[in-house]
């Protein structure tokens, strides 16, 4: 779940939340009470999964930010009923950035901070390099990037395996030796009681390459290692083998975080009237080719503005790319060519032939990726102009767009894994954590956490850190709690939740 996301927003918004839609977490409303096992034995923790159980945060993993991930909090708890040492395999500094014997690893970047103007990377050299790795096991075994079969793969931490792409440099630090398994490690410290979540990440990196195809989507069904039920059921053996209790949580849909939704489909400004003459000409044409064969309308009449200053003129959607679009192509080159000869038609038909205006509709929605926005009304070079203006007359790549058809696929797969994840979880008398419900709640209007109104909203909702993806510290204690009301549910102990005034909004820039 690693990826060098250039955004960040530093804010503080305190008030209390009347809103009918706002949820409550009452997090620090509880009276104290001795702290307690129950039935739980807490003296052996491990935790697996992923960046979001490593402590990742503002599209880098640092020291801060494992020091607040979830399981760190857990294990805090934990220690006041019976629970010993936590160790987590933490970086070497705050920057975040990986080396190899000295030299950066692309793609790898510093943390983001906010310059006060836009994000950028924190300035500085790290000093974490993977050609150092750490000695003896760590109990938080959370591994940015992993999917749920990374887990099982031997040699998911050699350091040659990092240059041939089949391992992952987080994990070259503190695997105990080169052919070693995430789960394996897990296995050898014979934990008495562990916390799992994975799964994130075998849709989330379809999600985040718009679906392009580079990085597929686990098949629900399948063998071990291959399939997402046969791999999470060949966790959760391994893991309960011992007589060890546990607790695990299912997969939020990737639409609950401000990546996919900050970017609204419908942002580009009203045209000048020439440009938004000649494309509503241009799309009326092509609208008229997809009638005739029976097709929907692919696109809208654009707004034009009419330079008047008290005028508030509605946006204009994104111009994006189907490929789960017939093509028209060749039907748009034959009826153009008349008009623009051979050439030009056929250039537009190759342009247009499965491009159409994005959606906002409820169930048919598409999601402007946040790495995207930017790009939105600049020029991409190497095409004719006027064709060039991405958004507006050149389509958003495959790759820059989730389209309501991949969305849909990815909503599919998370409902099967999680109904997996919940059937094992009952199966074997393990503590659930819907994080699902949990994550759409913030995204939903939000929840009141003590004094705090969390939302989903990149600028100021809170609960997500900076690139996006990945919960602020305040969102991690948010989730620490999600689990503790598990736990406690599940083995009558009576762990204590955390209070949102403990912790950062945002990691600033000299930690």
């Amino acid at each position: 779940m690693y990826k060098n996301l250039k955004y960040l927003f530093i804010c503080s918004l305190f008030f209390a939340a009347c809103s009918e839609d706002i949820k409550e977490d009452t997090s620090g409303v509880e009276s104290e009470v001795p702290v307690t096992a129950g039935t739980a034995n807490f003296s052996k923790y491990v935790a697996l999964g992923n960046s979001l159980t490593a402590g990742y945060a503002d599209g880098a993993l640092f020291r801060a930010g494992q020091s607040n991930s979830y399981p760190k909090l857990l294990s805090d708890q934990f220690a006041l009923a019976g629970g010993g040492e936590f160790k987590i395999p933490f970086m070497n500094d705050n920057f975040g950035g990986l080396l190899v014997y000295g030299n950066p690893i692309p793609g790898f970047s510093n943390r983001l901070i906010f310059n006060g103007t836009s994000p950028v990377s924190l300035p500085g050299n790290p000093t974490t390099d993977i050609a150092n790795p750490l000695s003896g096991y760590y109990n938080n075994m959370g591994v940015p990037g992993a999917k749920s079969f990374h887990l099982l793969a031997p040699g998911y931490g050699s350091l040659a395996g990092v240059f041939a792409g089949t391992a992952n440099p987080y994990f070259v630090r503190f695997a105990s030796s080169t052919s070693a398994s995430v789960l394996g490690d897990a296995a050898a410290q014979n934990p008495t009681f562990f916390s799992l979540w994975i799964g994130n990440n075998d849709v989330l990196g379809y999600a985040t390459t718009g679906g392009d195809g580079s990085n597929p989507i686990t098949p629900s069904t399948g063998n071990p290692g291959v399939g997402f039920d046969g791999t999470y059921g060949a966790l959760v053996q391994t893991l309960t083998s011992n007589g060890a209790k546990g607790v695990v949580a299912n997969i939020p849909y990737v639409s609950s975080t401000p990546f996919f939704t900050h970017v609204s489909p419908i942002t580009v400004p009203a045209l000048p009237a020439a440009n938004s003459g000649a494309l509503n000409q241009l799309f009326g044409a092509i609208n008229q080719i997809a009638a005739a064969g029976s097709l929907p309308a692919r696109f809208v009449t654009l707004t034009t503005n009419d330079n008047n200053a008290d005028t508030v003129e509605k946006k204009n959607p994104v111009l994006i790319f189907d490929e789960s679009l017939p093509n028209l192509s060749a039907a748009i080159a034959a009826t153009l060519t008349p008009l623009y000869g051979n050439a030009i038609a056929n250039f537009i038909g190759n342009q247009y032939g499965q491009a159409r205006h994005a959606r906002t509709t409820t169930g048919d929605r598409d999601y402007v990726l946040l790495t995207a926005g930017s790009s939105i009304g600049t020029n991409q070079s190497g095409v004719l102009a006027p064709y060039n203006v991405i958004g507006v007359s050149y389509p958003m790549q495959d790759s820059k767009i989730l389209t309501a058809d991949e969305a849909l696929q990815i909503k599919t797969a998370t409902d099967a894994y999680n109904t997996s994840i919940k059937s094992l979880a009952d199966a074997k008398g393990l503590a659930f954590v819907d994080a699902n419900t949990a994550l759409n709640d913030v995204a939903d209007g939000g929840v009141v956490f003590d004094n705090f109104h969390m939302t989903s909203d990149f600028v100021k909702g809170g609960a997500f850190g900076l690139d996006g993806v990945h919960p602020s510290a305040r969102g991690q204690a948010y989730i620490a709690n999600k689990f503790i009301e598990a736990i406690n549910a599940k083995y009558g102990s009576t762990l204590r939740k955390y209070k949102v005034q403990d912790f950062p909004l945002s990691y600033p820039a000299g930690l």
